[in-house]
């Protein structure tokens, strides 16, 4: 590693390529979820499909977790590049069903192959930060991460409603499509760079040069992601059965916990210190935010009649709330420890949901849910990045992609088992005071245990991360070390 290339910044060679093409691709996902989040209550209205408006939003969370197994193991055997030209086409091709679809079943099944591709491109790029930038760099690198969602949060939410007002939804998806062509025009080369680097600067270092290794393909893990996902979908369409669907939700749930288990660290579900409570802390803080947060358009949409261009403006101020503190966060570096990010972040989510349930509750105005809204952002903008340092820092080079995988499996199945129960919640409760009330408080109480659980990020021994055939993964370095990563 030369002199140069020790002092160079994310936006200097060698990182440069990286840099811009995984910020591309992250833009990409950034504008499609705040559109998609904005005209789901009217594709909701127009193809008559309220009881399968949070699965539409559950189902791409919980068949990610399919794709995140699979590209994890995928990129610990070949490197990422393979598994992100993958994601990306499957993540295209989602985006051209749900813009074709002409029922609300046809839409959930391109949003559920949109949430395959989704699901891996995520692990595979959180591979390819490890690979080629030094840790000095990983707090900045997702720094720039979230600041590839400041255009999409200020155009995303306000262009989509227009487009659906004006034209019409479908173009919403459509749309989005044409970004990937230009997205893979810089991650092509960005992916050459990594393999130029590779061994010549240090960060590259950690993959083999060769691009076979002797990690097996994980079967086991790939079939308990699936049935992961099979039960999240389960218990979204509980609801849909008299009689029996609470039992039938009951079981899905109880079959989400036990299928996720072997996909995450050893101590993740009964939050061990260090990295368990990691991963953990990450799915409670996505429950939290994106529980609730699917719920604010619908909110000014259907109790304060706003427009559903001015319902999005909501989310774009949660968004560059969410990009501005997680730039804070990465300028602060260690002045600002890892754990108390994490604890700071889980109040303001906490304080941001209270807001709603209250404005709810007391028919406050619109405004006080909007400005309430902010903190919540706020909040996951301390948090995701500092977490994400984390976790790899507390990794293996050689379960790099098992830990990102898990700690995507954690955000994503936190987000969809929320989502499900939110959506029973929702359906089951008959007045509109009543249904957002009631989902708020919901994840109001989720805000609460995320809070509880925020301390144990911190300390804790080295452990092994499990696997479904116990083959291995993430040896863990005590998370006082990690604060000390810098951004």
């Amino acid at each position: 590693m030369t002199s140069d290339d020790a002092s160079a910044g994310i936006l200097q060679r060698p990182y440069l390529l990286a840099t811009v093409g995984s910020c591309a691709l992250v833009f990409l996902a950034a504008f499609e979820s705040m559109a998609v989040t904005t005209i789901m209550p009217l594709v909701s209205r127009e193809l008559n499909g309220a009881g399968l408006y949070a699965l539409a939003f559950a189902g791409p969370l919980a068949t990610g977790v399919i794709g995140m197994v699979v590209a994890g193991n995928w990129a610990d055997r070949r490197g990422p590049a393979a598994p992100l030209y993958a994601s990306v086409a499957l993540f295209a091709a989602g985006l051209l069903i749900a813009g074709t679809a002409v029922s609300m079943p046809m839409l959930v099944a391109g949003r559920l192959v949109q949430g395959l591709g989704g699901g891996a491109m995520t692990v595979a790029l959180y591979v390819v930060i490890a690979r080629v930038y030094p840790a000095r760099l990983h707090a900045q690198v997702f720094a720039a991460f979230s600041a590839a969602w400041v255009i999409p949060s200020m155009i995303g939410p306000f262009a989509a409603g227009v487009v659906a007002q004006v034209s019409s939804w479908h173009w919403v998806f459509l749309g989005v499509v044409g970004l990937v062509v230009p997205a893979l025009a810089m991650i092509l080369p960005a992916m050459r760079g990594m393999r130029s680097a590779e061994g010549s600067d240090g960060a590259a270092t950690h993959a083999p040069k060769s691009e076979a290794t002797d990690v097996p393909w994980s079967f086991g893990r790939m079939g308990w992601a699936a049935l992961a996902a099979v039960a999240v979908l389960g218990l979204n369409l509980s609801g849909q059965v008299p009689s029996v669907g609470w039992v039938i939700a009951v079981v899905a749930l109880a079959i989400a916990m036990l299928s996720v288990r072997p996909l995450v660290p050893r101590g993740t579900l009964r939050a061990g210190r260090g990295l368990p409570s990691v991963i953990l802390m990450r799915g409670f803080a996505s429950a939290a935010f994106f529980g609730a947060e699917v719920y604010v358009p619908y909110l000014l949409t259907d109790r304060y009649s706003f427009t559903p261009a001015f319902a999005g403006l909501a989310l774009t101020g949660s968004a560059l709330a969410w990009a501005g503190a997680s730039g804070v966060q990465g300028r602060l570096g260690s002045r600002l420890g890892n754990a108390l990010a994490v604890r700071i972040g889980s109040v303001l989510v906490l304080g941001a949901i209270a807001v709603l349930l209250v404005t709810t509750v007391f028919a406050w105005p619109a405004g006080v849910s909007i400005a309430g809204w902010l903190f919540a952002g706020a909040g996951m903008g301390l948090m995701y990045p500092r977490l994400s340092v984390m976790t790899l820092a507390l990794s293996k080079p050689e379960d790099q992609g098992f830990n990102s995988s898990a700690m995507s499996i954690a955000d994503s199945l936190g987000g969809a088992l929320s989502l499900a129960v939110t959506g029973l919640v929702f359906s089951a409760l008959t007045t509109t005071a009543a249904t957002f009330a009631g989902v708020f408080a919901l994840t109001a109480g989720i805000a609460v245990v995320g809070l509880i659980i925020a301390p144990r990020v911190a300390g804790g021994r080295p452990l092994e991360a499990e696997s479904a055939e116990g083959e291995g993964a993430a040896e863990a370095r005590p998370a006082d070390e990690a604060d000390d990563v810098r951004a």
